[in-house]
């Protein structure tokens, strides 16, 4: 990418912090090192090095929003108070092209003891808006925020959630070039974190965008890219959907511990499926073709030696009825397993996601198993079925995960987790609402009166 391109450039970014077991090393280390110097005595260290972040490279192109996930302790936040300056580097260099504006942790670049007005004028100055045109924007600002008379009260007295009202509010009328937001959103009500999404979705229209968060759900519905960071390190970059796939393996690895061992299985490599089939008519037309594609034997997802899925199958509840669906009428999901080992708690479920990776819906055999637990003996094979009205999808490809597990709701172990067993190719030439609908009936205005 050319210099014009790049909003953010981290070239092999690391960060050092020295970890003293006694307040009074903090002392010594400032004063003898420089003394044994002096007489020609190699410097005593009192600390011991914690690296945060070791040799992080990447680029973010203008107008890109990137996701960053990781677990706690990874080193996302010390990355973000890096990439908007309010940490050095021990080495290394970042690089910004535009003005940033960021919601880090908690109350970060708050005054406690000043009131809300007070610190959205300390908050706007520090992020380049002068006093004029911090009063131009001051009532649009509290009206974002919505906090009412406690704006003229000390940011002391506030809860966490108001906190990040005033916060998300000065932030969103700085013009900024660069959107850094890190996990900020979890403690904002239902209809806060609306406002703020709609915010999000206009800015990634022409801004940048570095969205941090342990939602992966989140993650994968507003970026495109996203950087899993591991103790510090990049561990993978590329397609938000790939990377939330790796990133999932590996927290249930985690899960599962030494006693587990989970096998990854690769994709074979397919191409778009775009196959299209004419279906019956619903009552209104909506001009829907959608065929189920079998996608078994090329779907990624991880393993086991315990159990593995056969076979899923979509089909209509009425038989003979061609395998084309319009959504509104009744299905069957099939899925059928083969014990390699005894289970004596076994659960197999589905979940249908969009081309991101989004959950749309999906069931499971748990809440059965629960009240009546099925024995499966190794070597022999079992199904599950789940029978509902399917939903209508706009136009696009999705995909069915489908998975066999054994355990109890808090302590099953997934044996076999295939992210793309089937793919869904809807088309229609109408256009959808929501990310799935339902056909209607009827649809009247009429004037009353």
């Amino acid at each position: 990418m050319s210099s014009e391109e790049i909003a953010i450039k981290v070239e092999h970014l690391s960060k050092m912090f020295q970890m003293y077991s006694h307040p009074q090393d903090r002392l010594k280390q400032f004063v003898v090192p420089r003394f044994q110097r002096l007489i020609g005595k190699p410097p005593k260290t009192y600390f011991r090095e914690f690296w945060a972040m070791h040799d992080v490279s990447f680029e973010v192109k203008k107008g890109e929003t990137v996701g960053i996930i990781g677990r706690n302790g990874s080193g996302k936040s010390t990355l973000l108070q890096l990439i908007c300056g309010t940490l050095t580097p021990t080495w290394g260099s970042v690089q910004t092209h535009g003005r940033v504006a960021a919601l880090l942790e908690l109350g970060s670049g708050f005054n406690p003891e000043f009131t809300g007005r007070e610190n959205v004028y300390l908050n706007g100055s520090v992020l380049g808006l002068s006093t004029q045109e911090i009063e131009a924007r001051f009532d649009d600002i509290a009206a974002f925020a919505d906090i009412g008379e406690f704006i003229e009260q000390p940011v002391k007295t506030y809860s966490s959630g108001m906190m990040v009202r005033l916060a998300f509010a000065v932030i969103a009328h700085v013009d900024a070039d660069i959107l850094v937001v890190d996990e900020a959103l979890s403690v904002g009500d239902a209809v806060f974190v609306q406002r703020c999404m709609r915010f999000i979705r206009g800015f990634q229209e022409n801004g940048t965008l570095l969205f941090v968060s342990h939602d992966v759900g989140t993650v994968v519905n507003l970026c495109r890219s996203a950087i899993w960071l591991h103790q510090g390190q990049v561990r993978e970059t590329g397609e938000t959907k790939t990377v939330a796939e790796a990133y999932l393996q590996y927290t249930q690895q985690e899960i599962y511990g030494e006693k587990i061992q989970l096998s990854t299985i690769k994709k074979a490599g397919r191409t778009p499926l775009e196959k299209q089939a004419a279906g019956r008519e619903p009552l209104i037309n909506y001009s829907v073709k959608a065929e189920v594609v079998n996608n078994l034997e090329e779907a990624s997802g991880w393993k086991t030696d315990s159990a593995e899925i056969i076979d899923v199958r979509l089909e209509h509840v009425e038989e003979g009825i061609p395998a084309v669906f319009q959504g509104g009428e009744s299905v069957r999901m099939i899925i059928r397993a083969r014990a390699h080992q005894e289970l004596d708690q076994p659960i197999i479920g589905f979940l249908v996601r969009d081309r991101l990776g989004q959950d749309l819906f999906g069931e499971n055999t748990l809440q059965y198993t629960d009240l009546s637990p099925v024995r499966v003996g190794a070597g022999a094979e079992f199904s599950a079925e789940f029978v509902f009205f399917l939903p209508m999808l706009p136009n696009g490809n999705y995909a069915v995960m489908a998975s066999v597990a054994n355990g109890s709701l808090f302590t099953h172990i997934q044996h076999h987790w295939l992210h793309d067993a089937l793919i869904i190719n809807v088309v229609s030439s109408k256009v959808r609402w929501g990310l799935v609908g339902i056909p209607f009936d009827e649809v009247i205005l009429r004037v009353d009166g």
